[in-house]
């Protein structure tokens, strides 16, 4: 069964964990073996070391699975309810093109609401709105509108489904600057669970330069098949790459600002 690829970061490190927990393997073939019926006393009571083991083995699981506790990394913008800067803000895809590259496009009609807490990343709520029929391919021949072929009803189908939504869930942070954010991603129609990595870059909490106020930037990055959103126009059949890839990797930059924050202030 076909897993996300984002699943796979989750899983691995268990798999890891399971390996370094493992009982040892037996001796190698050869390797003398005491006659324990005719040499030996009588061995110790199973129960005793099944228990011990069992013990050992949750204690070693539980390990595994404790997630380290993170200090989210200081900054000088202040809590509060931030929307998205468009000026400095660009959502990126790229899906395989017959195997041959990855083309890449942008939307460029985006609009998000934040509330930050720097002090409690994992109460964060993130609501993020991308206009399909925004899509930008920087086609180059100008006689030939491709944008409105891949926001057609092929690929987007925009005049159907004009607004592409995510709403956060759950945040988990993984590093004392980064985070998963798992949400609920509408496409095409189609809602479904994804999680971004993001990174938290840094803020401030004005400048004198800045007519913004408050600013705060953060990466990320994601991946989903489009096909579990009803997108299949092109996809490869078995075994070839001749076609348009079902994977879709994106990746976003965005600063949110806070226009209420009080200042300005001079620093990182």
């Amino acid at each position: 069964m076909r897993a996300p690829p984002l699943s796979f970061l989750l899983y691995a490190p268990l798999h890891r964990a399971a390996l370094l927990c493992a009982p040892r393997m037996p001796p190698p073939s050869g390797t003398p073996i005491r006659n324990a019926a005719a040499n030996d006393p009588a061995p110790r009571p199973k129960r005793r070391i099944v228990s011990f083991g069992a013990l050992a083995s949750t204690v070693c699981a539980f390990g595994a699975l404790a997630e380290p506790a993170f200090t989210p990394v200081p900054t000088q913008a202040p809590a509060g309810d931030y929307q998205l800067d468009p000026a400095h803000a660009r959502l990126v895809f790229r899906v395989s093109h017959l195997g041959f590259s990855r083309y890449t496009a942008l939307f460029t009609d985006l609009a998000a609401d934040l509330a930050f807490n720097p002090a409690k990343p994992e109460s964060m709520q993130l609501a993020a709105r991308v206009d399909p029929a925004s899509i930008e391919t920087l086609f180059p021949d100008p006689t030939f509108n491709f944008n409105t072929i891949l926001s057609g009803p092929d690929f987007l189908d925009a005049a159907s489904y004009p607004l592409i939504a995510f709403t956060s869930t759950s945040i988990r942070m993984t590093a004392p600057d980064a985070a998963a954010v798992t949400g609920d991603l509408t496409l095409h129609g189609v809602t479904r669970p994804i999680t971004l990595r993001a990174t938290f870059n840094g803020g401030y909490g004005g400048h004198p330069q800045d007519p913004g106020g408050a600013r705060i930037g953060f990466s990320a990055h994601g991946a989903l098949y489009r096909s579990d959103f009803g997108i299949g126009f092109g996809i490869p059949e078995p075994g070839t790459t001749l076609g348009v890839g079902d994977l879709v990797e994106f990746t976003i930059e965005a600063e949110f600002i806070d226009p209420s924050a009080s200042g300005p202030q001079v620093g990182p």
